[in-house]
């Protein structure tokens, strides 16, 4: 499943709109997203699964690329 996350690149940064990030990344959960990123300096904020007309919509934008993370 495709899972795009939410977040801001400091970890102890109140999250402010203007400067929210995305990725995309490939897992079997949303459990799983946030266990892929646990590592990285980052704030998470949300984590939507994204199927359906939701998914070909995104892909077809020019920010669209997977996040590999294993």
């Amino acid at each position: 499943m495709m899972y795009k996350v939410y977040f801001q690149e400091d970890k102890y940064e109140v999250p402010v709109r203007e400067k929210t990030k995305t990725i995309f990344l490939e897992a079997n959960s949303e459990r799983e997203a946030r266990q892929l990123l646990k590592d990285r300096p980052i704030n998470i904020e949300f984590v939507q699964l994204v199927e359906g007309p939701y998914y070909e919509y995104e892909k077809q934008q020019e920010y669209f690329k997977i996040t590999e993370i294993r």
